[in-house]
């Protein structure tokens, strides 16, 4: 969704002379070059010149923390790097490590290895002596152990840039919360305050008020042109009048949510039923298409869910990755499994087809009947990841599912919809994650795996809970 760098830096000493230097940083450029040419990774790997001292660390490390296109570094030790002259650089580092244990070649050539050969690839001495002082010095890290042109190595190095780029995501993250939480709910709280500190992204309040000026200012012309786009993008079954009153009011709100929310800066929103002073509707298609093109929603208050939706978005490249909420159960033996959805807020991103543009009553809110869009999502494996505040520290807690189809059409139920069964089965996934303290809001994503929310958790220096 933005330009990405991350910077590729090898390790050695002066020790082994010029003629070996010239080939470790050879060795280094082709690496590099097969890594940008593999098509699998969404940043671009930078070779950065070979690191031989504290100084020239220290260097490395301040350029990419000074670039904000770069989003970590790759370490690789092609030799032996002593590890006392990383102490200072890796104390100043503040971008998210990759250490890379892998080898400019592939096999050992049995019959004719030397010492030559030996003191140029020796990655293996050099990994162990710079992981010992990555633990030494507590810094967060992933390591991938594998050759560089293997797909489980390239597949390992995606997920970490797919975090990578979360991470700084968050960082510069605002989360608009319009109006207030839903009222005595626990979950959709926390401290704020903590929240930036330990995870970057801020989260301030705008009265309902505030969206309603920019909402009021929309002009017909407007309205009609992005009425005309849902024609175009969606199925709409009811064109009658009070339907298509409701559907005008609702790209009215949407284009005035988007003005507000380019005028604040912010990426991510919530709102809540229980705020909705000057709005004719609940937001419902509004928040679906802003999810649509990227942005972190939240009902009910829910900054934490607002936030980690953007930071997955951006993780997944904008791909197949919502809001959702558990809903309810179906409890037939040997065949349990969760119906998730929600009010009106799925992101039809994870749409099986063509969503159907809807207006029904909403029952809850006492407004107008809400615009929404209808749909199922497609079966396959999914995750669904919670952001909870436990007072003392936070916890990113994470559930494999599989997500299938409904045993029947759905023809009374107006939301969008996905169902799924939670990993390892029904009865403990459903436990464990309320044991955690798992929110009743998720966010659900059917193009993110449990390997990229470890990695995340682990550049955040986050309490991870897995359930698989």
């Amino acid at each position: 969704m933005d330009r990405t760098k991350v910077y590729f830096v090898t390790g050695s000493q002066d020790l082994y002379g010029e003629e070996t230097l010239r080939q470790v940083a050879a060795n280094a450029r082709a690496i590099v070059a097969s890594l940008n040419q593999s098509g699998q990774l969404a940043a671009e790997i930078v070779w950065m010149p070979t690191v031989r001292n504290p100084q020239e660390i220290i260097s490395a490390v301040r350029a990419a923390n000074n670039d904000d296109d770069c989003i970590g570094i790759i370490a690789w030790m092609h030799t032996f790097s002593p590890a006392k002259m990383w102490i200072n650089g890796l104390k100043l580092l503040q971008k998210p490590l990759l250490h890379f244990a892998t080898q400019a070649n592939r096999l050992l050539p049995w019959a004719s290895i030397d010492m030559d050969f030996m003191n140029l690839n020796q990655a293996a001495h050099g990994d162990r002596e710079f992981g010992y002082i990555c633990t030494r010095l507590k810094i967060p890290r992933k390591v991938v152990a594998g050759y560089y042109e293997d797909p489980e190595a390239l597949n390992e190095i995606r997920s970490w840039i797919q975090a990578a780029k979360g991470w700084r995501e968050a960082q510069n993250l605002r989360v608009a919360r319009i109006g207030d939480n839903m009222r005595e709910v626990a979950v959709t709280e926390g401290n704020k305050v903590s929240a930036q500190i330990d995870l970057g992204f801020s989260v301030n309040t705008w009265g309902v008020g505030d969206v309603v000026k920019f909402i009021n200012e929309v002009g017909d012309r407007e309205t009609d042109a992005l009425v005309q786009e849902y024609f175009d993008l969606y199925a709409v079954p009811d064109r009658g009048e009070e339907a298509m009153a409701s559907i005008r009011d609702a790209a009215r709100q949407e284009l005035g949510l988007r003005a507000f929310l380019a005028s604040t800066g912010a990426k991510a929103l919530t709102t809540t039923f229980e705020d909705l002073h000057g709005l004719h509707q609940l937001p419902g298609l509004a928040c679906q298409r802003l999810m649509a093109d990227g942005f972190g929603f939240g009902a009910e208050g829910d900054w934490k869910g607002a936030a980690m939706l953007r930071i997955m978005k951006v993780m997944a490249d904008n791909r197949r990755t919502s809001f959702m909420e558990d809903y309810t159960y179906h409890l037939e033996s040997g065949r349990e499994r969760v119906l998730g959805s929600h009010m009106l807020e799925v992101c039809p991103s994870i749409a099986a087809g063509k969503p159907s543009l809807e207006v029904h009553p909403l029952g809850i809110g006492g407004k107008a009947p809400p615009a929404r869009l209808v749909f199922q999502s497609p079966p396959g494996p999914a995750v669904n990841v919670s952001l909870i505040d436990l007072g003392d520290r936070f916890r990113l807690l994470a559930n494999q599912v599989e997500t299938v189809e409904p045993d029947a059409d759905l023809p009374e139920l107006p939301v969008a919809r996905t169902i799924w069964i939670p990993k390892p089965d029904f009865k403990n996934g459903v436990r464990r994650w309320i044991e955690a303290g798992g929110a009743h809001h998720a966010i659900y994503s059917q193009a993110l795996t449990m390997e990229n929310i470890a990695d995340f958790a682990r550049i955040a220096k986050i309490e991870l809970v897995q359930i698989s």
